[in-house]
C-alpha cells in the first residue's frame, strides 16, 4: 500500500485550512453578489430548458411533426443535457469550476441563437442538442462551486435561496412563452433566451476560482491569494474583523455519524468515475441517483406533457393549455421556497422523504379521481408540483455535500445525468401511455408510482448532511 507523500500532507493540510477559514466568514453582501451573479446565468439556462415545451405545439402545427417527431423535439435537449453532466463534472474538476462554467454559458447563448434561424426538424434537433451539451455543463458544476464557497452552518438555506433562481427560470420562462408563443411565435422566445450568453464575459471576470479546488489541485500559493482577496471582501462588506479560525489538522467529525469512521487510503485518494463507487461513497451514489432519475421522471413526465395535453385531450385553445400549465409551474416554485426556509431544519432526508411522497400520494389521488376535467388536472398536479419541485430543488443542495472536492463537481456531473435519463424516459413514457388510449388516468398512476418509489428510497437510506462541514461528510 502506497503511504503519502509529502506533496500530498502539505496539499490535505491546505484544505483543511481553507475549510476552515471558509467555516469562519459570515453572511455578506459578497456571498449574495457571487450567488446573484452565478444565479443570472443559471436563471436563463432554465428559461432555455423549459421553452421546447411551450413552443412544441406550434412547431407541430408548423413542421406538421408526427408524435415520434415531437417526442424527439422534447428528449434530444435531454439527450445533450445528459452528456453535458458526464463531460462537465471531469472538466471542472481538472480545469475549474468557474471556466467551465463561462463556456457553457456562451456556447448555450450561440445555439440559442442559432435555433431562431432553423426553418426544418433536423437542423432544430441538431442545435438542441448542442444547448443541451451546454446547459447539463453548467448546472450541476455550478451548485458544486456554490456549495464550495459556503460554511456549513443553514448551508442549506443558503445554497436553496441560490437554486431557487433555477424554478424561477422556469417559471419565468413559462409565464413568458405563455404571453409570448401565441402573440409572436416561438423564434422570438428563442431569441430573447439567446441574449445571456453575453454573460459568459461578466462570470470569467468577476467570479473568483473555488479556493477549495485550488488547494485540492495543490496549487496553494493561487488558493491562498483568492482566499485572502475573498476574505477582505467579506470584512469589508461586513465593517468588522473576521473571527479568528479555528483550525486543527483534519476534518472535524460529527458525532455517531456515519463519516466518524476513519476513511480509507482508498476512499481518499480515489479519483475519477470508480471512485464514486469507492467505500462509503457507493451507496451515497447509487441512493442519490436514484432520487434524481424518478424526481426528474416525474417532474418531465408532468410538465413537458401537460400544454399538449390540455390542448389535444381536453380541447383547450393554445392560450389556455399554456397559461393552465404555467400554474403548475408557479405552484412548484411555492414548493421550492418553501424547501429552501426548511431543509436545515427537517434535514434533507425527511425533505426528500416528505416532499417527494407527498407528491406520489397526490398524484395517484388524482388517477383515482380519473382526471376527468382540465381544471380536476390543474388542481392536482399543481398540489403535486409543490412536492416533486421541492424534492428535486434539494438535490442541488445534496449531491455536492455528498463528495470530496477532487469528485465533487464529477458526482453532480453524474447526478444530473441521471437525472437527464430521468428527463428522457418520463415525456418517452407518459407520451407512450397516452398515446396507448388517451387515459390521462394511466399516465397518473405511472407518474405516482414513480414519485412513491423515490420517497421510499430517501426515507430509508439516504444520509444526513444537515449543517456539517463538507470536509467532515466527505474526507
Amino acid at each position: 500500500m502506497t503511504r503519502p507523500t509529502a506533496a500530498t500532507r502539505e496539499a490535505v493540510t491546505a484544505r483543511d485550512a481553507i475549510a476552515a477559514r471558509f467555516e469562519r466568514l459570515p453572511a455578506s453582501r459578497w456571498h449574495v453578489t457571487v450567488r446573484l451573479i452565478v444565479g443570472v446565468v443559471t436563471f436563463f439556462e432554465a428559461f432555455d430548458q423549459l421553452l421546447i415545451a411551450y413552443a412544441l405545439p406550434e412547431l407541430r402545427q408548423e413542421w406538421h411533426l408526427t408524435d415520434g417527431d415531437a417526442t424527439s423535439v422534447l428528449t434530444v435537449g435531454s439527450v445533450g443535457m445528459l452528456i453535458g453532466a458526464l463531460l462537465s463534472g471531469r472538466l471542472a474538476d481538472r480545469f475549474g469550476r468557474v471556466r467551465v462554467i463561462a463556456y457553457c454559458v456562451a456556447a448555450s447563448g450561440l445555439a440559442g441563437l442559432a435555433l431562431v434561424a432553423c426553418t426544418s426538424l433536423t437542423p432544430f434537433l441538431a442545435l438542441r442538442f448542442v444547448q443541451g451539451l451546454a446547459i447539463g455543463g453548467e448546472v450541476p458544476v455550478a451548485a458544486a462551486f456554490i456549495s464550495e464557497i459556503t460554511r456549513s452552518f443553514k448551508r442549506g438555506r443558503f445554497v436553496l435561496l441560490y437554486e431557487l433562481v433555477f424554478p424561477a427560470g422556469l417559471t419565468v420562462g413559462a409565464l413568458v412563452a405563455a404571453w409570448l408563443v401565441p402573440a409572436a411565435g416561438w423564434r422570438v422566445m428563442f431569441a430573447v433566451a439567446a441574449v445571456p450568453g453575453l454573460l459568459a464575459f461578466l462570470v470569467q471576470r468577476t467570479v473568483p476560482e473555488s479556493p477549495r479546488w485550488l488547494a485540492d489541485r495543490g496549487r496553494t500559493a493561487e488558493a491562498e491569494a483568492v482566499m485572502e482577496e475573498i476574505e477582505a471582501k467579506v470584512s469589508a462588506a461586513t465593517g468588522e474583523p473576521l473571527p479568528p479560525v479555528r483550525y486543527s489538522p483534519g476534518p472535524p467529525v460529527h458525532p455517531g455519524s456515519p463519516t466518524a469512521k476513519a476513511a480509507t487510503d482508498a476512499e481518499r485518494t480515489a479519483t475519477g468515475l470508480r471512485s464514486l463507487f469507492t467505500g462509503r461513497y457507493r451507496r451515497r451514489t447509487l441512493v442519490v441517483g436514484a432520487i434524481w432519475f424518478t424526481g426528474y421522471f416525474v417532474n418531465y413526465g408532468v410538465t413537458s406533457w401537460l400544454p399538449s395535453i390540455y390542448k389535444d385531450g381536453y380541447g383547450l385553445t393554445l392560450s389556455d393549455a399554456l397559461l393552465y400549465s404555467t400554474v403548475t409551474s408557479v405552484a412548484g416554485l411555492l414548493g421550492c421556497l418553501l424547501v429552501a426556509l426548511t431543509v436545515d431544519v427537517l434535514g434533507r432526508r425527511k425533505i426528500f422523504a416528505i416532499f417527494l411522497g407527498g407528491s406520489a400520494a397526490l398524484l395517484l389521488t388524482l388517477a383515482a379521481l380519473g382526471a376527468d376535467t382540465p381544471v380536476q388536472v390543474l388542481i392536482w398536479t399543481s398540489l403535486s408540483a409543490v412536492g416533486f419541485f421541492g424534492s428535486n430543488i434539494c438535490l442541488y443542495l445534496y449531491t455536492p455535500e455528498l463528495y470530496p472536492t477532487r469528485m465533487r463537481a464529477l458526482g453532480c456531473s453524474v447526478g444530473g445525468a441521471v437525472n437527464r435519463l430521468g428527463v428522457i424516459l418520463g415525456p418517452i413514457l407518459v407520451g407512450a401511455v397516452y398515446a396507448a388510449g388517451n387515459n390521462v388516468a394511466t399516465v397518473f398512476v405511472m407518474l405516482g408510482a414513480v414519485a412513491l418509489a423515490g420517497a421510499v428510497v430517501a426515507g430509508t437510506l439516504a444520509e444526513e448532511t444537515a449543517n456539517r462541514p463538507l470536509e467532515e461528510i466527505s474526507p
